[in-house]
């Protein structure tokens, strides 16, 4: 008898301690779940998130392919390229149509930072022009190497050009941040514009919308997609039906005239 109590003591002792080791594992657990859901992004988290979802190569092929008498096949290929001292991330970025990367048709320097403490805004996205573009051509299919150096970057940021001011989503809509330019745009001369805006949605953490408008001093718009957004997304996996499909036989002299007023020429 007094063997099997003992016995049967060691397995309650046992359970007991098991069950407190659960216990305990289980409230760690908890706290940490609890900190990671409770902690609070950060100013600069929202600016690496959102150069993070401006980064990498991304096409508006199904848009183009929706509607094609409103939106060209084009992309976006967009690549850090230095850092400011202030801790702002520059990203070049680049446009051109789907058939001739080689030979884009816009290109940017991005500067992305925190909105200051004082602002409505989580991130500010400030576009400028390159000083010798041409040395640029192709910058993020380009290996390390044979890329300009981050301190060349930072010396060829050349004119101010627009700033978009955006916020994170409020919840349940179904973006991540979303913004625009300011009341009454930038200064724009293009095609008879007076002034032109900008807005731009992350809509996903590898999908953006962009709208570029440009409005002469009566507020007519002069150029720019009337209908909506431009639709930017990573390219879909290959198939053999892409090199038949009617956006990449189309001559590209045709597109070209028709890019005429577009957003893709605002300059």
């Amino acid at each position: 008898m007094g063997t099997g109590d003992a016995g049967s003591s060691d397995t309650n002792g046992w359970n007991r301690a098991r069950g407190l080791v659960v216990k305990t594992l289980v409230l760690i657990g908890g706290a940490v779940l609890l900190k990671r859901l409770t902690k609070s992004t950060t100013r600069w988290d929202h600016a690496r998130i959102v150069a993070d979802a401006l980064t990498g190569e991304k096409f508006s092929r199904e848009q183009a392919s929706r509607d094609p008498d409103n939106y060209f096949n084009l992309r976006m290929f967009t690549c850090p390229a230095a850092e400011m001292v202030d801790g702002s991330k520059v990203l070049y970025v680049e446009q051109a149509f789907w058939r001739t990367p080689q030979k884009p048709f816009r290109q940017r320097f991005y500067m992305v930072k925190p909105c200051s403490k004082d602002m409505k805004c989580d991130v500010e996205l400030s576009s400028y022009a390159i000083r010798d573009a041409e040395e640029y051509k192709n910058f993020c299919d380009r290996s390390k190497d044979q890329r300009p150096l981050p301190e060349e970057v930072v010396e060829d940021v050349a004119e101010h050009l627009t700033t978009i001011y955006l916020k994170r989503c409020q919840r349940g809509k179904r973006c991540l941040y979303e913004g625009s330019t300011p009341p009454g745009g930038f200064p724009n001369s293009w095609n008879g514009a007076s002034y032109c805006t900008s807005e731009l949605a992350v809509v996903k953490k590898d999908e953006l919308h962009t709208w570029d408008r440009g409005y002469d001093e009566n507020g007519n718009q002069v150029w720019g997609v009337k209908s909506g957004p431009y639709e930017f997304r990573p390219a879909p996996a290959s198939s053999s039906s892409d090199m038949f499909s009617p956006l990449n036989v189309t001559p590209l002299e045709f597109l070209e005239k028709r890019v005429e007023g577009s957003f893709a020429l605002q300059d």
